[in-house]
């Protein structure tokens, strides 16, 4: 009797669950719940919190339930993310100045009541409430090194944790709670996993979980938040803390909070859908400077790549452009790195088979005395190498026109690509230059013995108005890197590094000699067109033609001097034979009352 009696008892009582959550489903996603006709209280028991009493405001007959979807999940709003926004609701930072300013300053540690009551001075809603206690706790609250290495010397209990100044991550919760409730603020303790000290990449959770935050309902919404980051960092060993404020960990979206913050219970991920375990382990970890920066996303979005053919390919997204750098084993090389208006492209080709540690760093792009952040860490998996891609060690990144040469006056590049590839060993590359810009090019390779002084004369500058052109000539085949710097011609001072090319020829027939060297009076607006050797053969014949302005006589000397005649196309031309000479010079004369000036020089094959 007594069993059937039970039976009965269950079969009701499930009978009256089954018609509450029909009638929980059957009322629209919305951030609270409206019961009419009935005053119901609810008592939540999350598994990651303990049991509370939810706060119950009548209106009537209709009363409203905070409930943060734990029963019923479709109760919990999504927030989908529109890249616009790190927060998870509208703020203007700035109207938080004087409030900040205050609250960080507040001294007052008798109780948690008179805290929070001079906090409160300054606060006029709930989102000031919530925002004088973040920025007290923030400044106030520093990181129990010691007691988190041994829980005998730690209490997180509030009152504890506002005498003693220092907690871990439950202290910093309880109290944030504790001021919350005072304030008049709902605020719940949320406990999980999280990617912070001691994680590694690629790693499987188990167990109890390692950390806490809170979550506090603002606008009919929560919203997410985490005090303890929020303070600042502690070092490598765990055994030093320093405050060190951290913006994005206040009200940050759900989207980018999940990315270290997985909750025991997966409805305070505030997402739709929520993410497994298995995906928050295996996804990309991304830091707050990676979004402080602007920074949008990142490829691949696994922490760990494999390389195809020995390569691997990063890009990274952002709102405005940015500067990088990156190292792979703790060096910067075996790299391509290109920059783009909104991101940047970087291939990574290891000259080793193993395991590798990429970082990606960034800073603004401007203020060039900013340091520069770490943004991303990835590990490459090399099963082959690419023996053809070995970069020389001259090889600076980034590499290749972009916003920045630009900004630097370098504009419209006839060459987009970092690479340039050649067959014969020879190219050509024009840029338009902005006012008052004046170029210095320079090659090198590794392979070369060549001085510095002959490095540039395998290169020849052509300008033409504010146009210029560089033709290049290489000495051998191999991998080059064409090095450009500048400075204003108005700048008495040294050329700046702006940036370089990579320069591919494979052809081991190519040997091409220097260009003829130049002297100070070759103005910029001549162009030689022949012969561009600087070495000439003996006992030839040579035929000369060159773009000269502004001159009333041009000769070339050898044994014996011979004119050049200006032809009606506006080119001076001529011949002068190379028998019994070792060298041959061009001269000019600008009018018939100066000196004759050398112009070029070129050297002749000994005999």
């Amino acid at each position: 009797m007594w069993f059937a009696l039970g039976r009965v008892i269950c079969d009701i009582f499930s009978l009256i669950c089954f018609h509450l959550l029909v009638a929980f489903h059957s009322l629209p996603t919305s951030d609270s719940l409206f019961l009419a006709g009935t005053h119901v209280t609810v008592e939540v028991h999350p598994r990651n919190t303990t049991p509370q009493l939810f706060k119950k405001f009548s209106l009537g007959k209709v009363t409203k339930l905070l409930l943060p979807g734990v029963i019923v999940p479709c109760l919990f709003p999504a927030y989908p993310w529109d890249k616009s926004s790190l927060k998870s609701m509208t703020l203007d930072l700035q109207q938080f100045e004087k409030l900040d300013a205050y609250a960080s300053k507040v001294s007052v540690k008798n109780s948690i009541e008179e805290l929070v009551k001079a906090l409160l001075r300054e606060a006029r809603n709930d989102l000031e409430k919530v925002r004088a206690i973040w920025m007290w706790i923030c400044h106030h609250i520093e990181y129990d090194v010691a007691g988190f290495h041994n829980k005998g010397q730690r209490s997180c209990e509030p009152k504890d944790v506002l005498h003693t100044g220092k907690s871990v991550c439950a202290g910093y919760t309880g109290l944030f709670q504790q001021m919350c409730s005072v304030a008049g603020v709902q605020c719940m303790k949320l406990s999980g996993y999280s990617k912070g000290y001691g994680y590694r990449r690629g790693q499987s959770f188990t167990g109890d979980s390692d950390h806490a935050w809170n979550a506090v309902y603002l606008d009919g919404r929560w919203h997410l938040l985490d005090s303890t980051w929020g303070s600042g960092s502690v070092n490598d060993s765990c055994s030093k803390f320093t405050f060190q404020y951290q913006e994005f960990y206040f009200l940050t979206h759900p989207a980018l909070f999940i990315n270290n913050h997985f909750p025991d219970n997966s409805n305070w991920q505030l997402l739709k859908p929520a993410l497994t375990l298995k995906e928050f382990e295996s996804n990309m970890l991304y830091n707050s400077q990676f979004y402080n920066l602007g920074m949008l996303a990142a490829h691949p979005e696994t922490p760990i790549i494999q390389t195809v053919n020995g390569k691997a390919t990063i890009s990274i997204e952002s709102r405005a452009p940015l500067l990088f750098m990156f190292k792979l084993q703790g060096n910067e090389e075996h790299g391509l790195m290109t920059l783009k208006k909104n991101g940047m492209k970087l291939e990574i080709y290891p000259q080793k088979t193993g395991n590798h540690k990429l970082q990606v760093f960034a800073k603004p792009s401007k203020g060039s005395e900013d340091s520069y952040n770490e943004v991303l860490e990835y590990t490459i998996e090399c099963s082959s190498v690419d023996k053809n891609m070995c970069f020389p060690k001259d090889l600076r990144q980034p590499v290749g026109p972009s916003w920045f040469t630009e900004r630097k006056g370098f504009l419209r590049p006839s060459h987009s690509d970092p690479i340039i590839h050649t067959n014969d060993g020879r190219c050509s590359i024009t840029f338009t230059l902005g006012k008052d810009i004046s170029i210095l090019p320079s090659l090198h390779s590794d392979n070369t013995s060549l001085t510095e002084d002959m490095r540039r004369r395998h290169i020849m500058e052509i300008h033409r108005g504010n146009q210029i052109e560089f033709k290049i000539h290489l000495p051998h085949a191999g991998k080059f890197v064409l090095r450009l710097f500048a400075k204003k011609k108005s700048d008495p001072g040294n050329y700046n590094y702006i940036f370089n090319y990579l320069i591919s020829c494979p052809n081991t027939e190519v040997k091409w000699p220097v260009f003829p060297e130049n002297y100070r009076n070759w103005a910029k607006s001549y162009e030689l067109l022949e012969p561009l050797a600087g070495l000439l053969p003996a006992n030839r014949n040579i035929q000369f033609k060159l773009k000269l302005h502004s001159i009333a006589k041009a000769f070339v000397k050898g044994k014996d001097t011979s004119p050049l005649t200006l032809t009606k196309d506006g080119y001076w031309e001529g011949t002068c034979n190379t028998s019994g000479c070792t060298e041959v010079c061009v001269m000019v004369q600008e009018n018939a009352n100066l000196k004759f000036s050398y112009i070029l020089k070129y050297e002749v094959e000994t005999q």
